[in-house]
């Protein structure tokens, strides 16, 4: 497949993780507001957050999907991740667009901006026709963020990996192009 790239948008970067990103990443996702949207365990630790950094890249490795980095270009600092994600779980619905951003960064567009990145690549690179993205009912900041992309919640599923609660499934599909001439 193909090595993760690197996009840069308006105000962010989206790029592979790099080692040196540990202690950032794993601030974003210590976070309680994070841990609860995220559904994160007490267990989660940096080498979780390790583990996670190393799951994207290969992801990006063998199948062309993954998260990136997310990096405020004015300051240069990692503010979360965001991304294509295609896990191999039973019952997973097909190519998601997520993002999880620390919570200085919220209310800022930056989730839309790199969901916006995220919906392009699937679309323009992959040739996808449809991306999904997965979110619990009482996360209600990021229904804002997949609305605001053209997402649309079409069903409620219970996830393999998530039994206890069922997720929303919105999907966004591929817009059809106008015949030129």
């Amino acid at each position: 497949m193909v090595a993760c790239p690197t996009i840069e948008t308006a105000r962010l970067t989206l790029r592979p993780f790099h080692e040196g990103d540990l202690d950032a990443y794993f601030a974003v996702l210590d976070t309680a507001p994070v841990r609860a949207a995220l559904h994160t365990p007490d267990t989660f630790d940096r080498g979780g957050a390790w583990e996670q950094m190393a799951m994207w890249l290969g992801q990006w490795a063998l199948r062309g999907t993954g998260q990136w980095a997310l990096v405020e270009r004015e300051t240069d600092r990692l503010v979360g991740r965001a991304g294509l994600h295609q896990p191999e779980r039973p019952g997973w619905p097909g190519i998601e667009v997520g993002w999880a951003l620390h919570p200085d960064h919220w209310g800022r567009g930056f989730a839309t901006e790199a969901g916006q990145a995220a919906v392009d690549y699937g679309f323009d690179e992959l040739g996808v026709d449809q991306l999904c993205s997965v979110i619990l009912p009482e996360n209600v900041s990021s229904q804002a963020v997949a609305r605001r992309l053209g997402f649309e919640l079409r069903e409620r599923r219970v996830l393999s990996h998530f039994p206890d609660q069922p997720h929303g499934i919105w999907w966004k599909t591929r817009p059809i192009s106008e015949p030129v001439g």
